[in-house]
């Protein structure tokens, strides 16, 4: 609950702290002096947008404190936790959490929560916990259809919880195979192409099975082939010089008779010698071997050689420019295979997946009409419970009901909810939003409250003149349901109406004062003769007026008696 807030440079409002609590809290004052802006104070405090024009002429920011009282370990002092922030433990399982909010003449916004600087979507989901907040705005809603089943939802409990959770799970599951058949069935076509062209593509390196590195070889084979004459010749005239037969010394003749007229003398350091000169003859030989086989390769090979390599380069040429390199092509080979597998797995898929999409969809029929049932059960219930508290307020004739109708399958189910009201005997049941006047409708919002309250209560309910359109008898009863709703949930009420102020068990007053140039409002808690002449004001207009002031003391024993 929201223990105090504090106002500073809030549209009319100067400096104000409100002493709020447990209980009802009625909030008064004159026309002008400022008490819609404790509600937009509130406002600022759960996360709505920041307005420069709530500033109060000539300063420089407004700023807006308040202090809640939540559970020490409750999900709201969690999510304070996550933001960085804390709350202060006072006993009890309680902890006192304090959210600041500043906005500056220019617009930009400031907010705090447990004590570190938080973004606004933080407060916004606080709110969810804390606060439930019924202004004009909030009874337009009332008229929406979401809005609606939402009600008929928190008044439903765990019956209905429970059905709506497992249709969800239910709807998710159904929608995650619907999603994947489809995507499966829109590519059925693209993925088919794909598998024809890879078989043809594997079908063309298989034919030509290359073997890595095989395009450099065949490239300088092919080289070789076609200048096999200037090779020929170069080979023959290296290997005669080296080892020739003709009648010029070769350099093989010559290494050896060198060694061996160094060998005749004896001299150390010749003989070393002639020990490198036979090693030069070995190599000499070898290497004229060698060239007497590539003169043999060459002599082997011929002009249908070059061209059956040409045509084993123009083989595998045609795989690079398809693959970009031949061991691209070669990788292929490997890779190909388990695409083409999973290609020509899809219509096994999408088999498989049609009948777990038929299981899901039979599942999700049977938690929709479980869904449906515990809403059908609930509607009539909360039907019957509000007609009750209609007519307590002030409309005996009225009649509620809550039709719940089949409609579009949605992730909250396949139910349409209209809260439905027949003002006077004989009147068929119409949707609120044309069958109900503005008064009408705050108290029917009400009613529903009260009525959900019971089974689902809220930590703090905020009204914003939801008197607005009625008077007499049935602003009574309201100010009886506010203070009824009060017994499970804090409730702070900004009225214009005496009947409802008398209800309340903390009273405060928004009090303007005027210097003649600056408009500026204080909030007051009133007790005894100054709640008196407040509510005689109500009344009357005129605070001391003896009969006004007879009537207000009247009032005020209404409170007595209901406690």
């Amino acid at each position: 609950m929201i223990e105090e807030m504090r106002l500073r440079d809030l549209g009319v409002i100067a400096e104000a702290t409100l002493p709020i609590g447990a209980g009802f809290t009625a909030i008064t004052g004159e026309t002008g002096a400022g008490k819609t802006m404790v509600v937009t104070g509130l406002g600022l405090l759960l996360g709505q947008r920041a307005d420069s024009g709530a500033v109060r002429a000539g300063a420089s920011q407004a700023t807006v404190d308040g202090v809640w009282i939540v559970p020490e370990d409750g999900p709201v002092a969690a999510r304070v936790r996550e933001a960085g922030g804390d709350v202060e433990p006072i006993g009890d399982g309680r902890a006192e959490l304090y959210i600041g909010r500043s906005i500056s003449s220019e617009g930009r916004g400031r907010a705090s929560v447990g004590g570190r600087a938080a973004p606004a979507g933080v407060l916004a989901d606080l709110a969810d916990e804390l606060v439930v907040v019924h202004g004009q705005s909030d009874q337009l809603r009332l008229r929406s259809a979401a809005a609606q089943r939402d009600a008929l939802d928190r008044f439903g409990g765990e019956a209905v919880h429970t059905a709506r959770d497992a249709y969800r799970r239910a709807f998710e599951h159904w929608r995650a195979i619907d999603r994947e058949l489809s995507q499966l069935t829109d590519a059925r076509d693209i993925r088919a192409r794909e598998a024809e062209e890879l078989r043809a593509q594997l079908a063309e390196i298989e034919q030509a099975a290359p073997q890595p590195g095989e395009d450099a070889e065949l490239a300088a084979r092919a080289e070789r082939l076609a200048n096999a004459e200037e090779l020929r010749v170069a080979a023959a005239t290296a290997h005669d010089g080296l080892s020739g037969e003709g009648d010029e010394p070769d350099a093989a003749t010559l290494l050896a008779e060198s060694r061996r007229v160094l060998e005749r003398v004896h001299d150390p350091v010749l003989e070393e010698l002639a020990g490198q000169l036979a090693d030069l003859g070995y190599r000499v030989a070898d290497v004229a071997a060698a060239l007497a086989g590539y003169l043999a390769d060459l002599d082997e090979s011929g002009p249908h050689e070059l061209a059956a390599v040409e045509e084993r380069r123009a083989v595998l040429a045609g795989l690079v420019r398809a693959h970009g390199t031949l061991d691209a092509a070669i990788d292929l080979l490997d890779t190909g295979s388990s695409r083409l597998a999973e290609l020509d797995d899809d219509s096994d898929r999408i088999e498989r997946l049609t009948e777990d999409q038929d299981a899901a969809a039979a599942a999700l029929d049977e938690t929709a009409a479980v869904l449906t049932a515990a809403r059908t059960e609930a509607a009539a219930r909360l039907g019957s419970a509000v007609t009750t508290e209609l007519h307590a307020l002030a409309m005996p004739d009225a009649r509620l009901e809550v039709a719940v109708t089949p409609g579009a399958e949605t992730a909250s189910g396949r139910d349409d909810v209209a809260i439905l009201l027949a003002p006077h005997p004989g009147a068929e049941p119409r949707a609120v939003s044309r069958g109900a006047s503005g008064g009408e409708l705050s108290r029917v919002m009400l009613a529903i409250e009260v009525v959900i309250a019971a089974v689902d209560p809220v930590p703090t309910f905020v009204f914003d003149e939801v008197d607005a359109g009625i008077g007499g008898a049935a602003a009574i009863e309201v100010g009886r349901r506010l203070a009824r709703l009060s017994e499970s949930s804090q409730v702070i009420a900004v009225t214009h109406l005496a009947q409802v102020a008398a209800f309340a068990a903390n009273h405060l007053t928004v009090v303007k004062a005027n210097d003649g140039s600056v408009t500026a409002s204080d909030v007051r808690r009133l007790d005894g003769a100054d709640r008196e002449a407040e509510m005689a004001r109500l009344l009357s207009g005129m605070p001391d007026s003896d009969a006004a002031l007879t009537h207000a003391r009247e009032l005020l024993g209404l409170r007595t008696e209901a406690d």
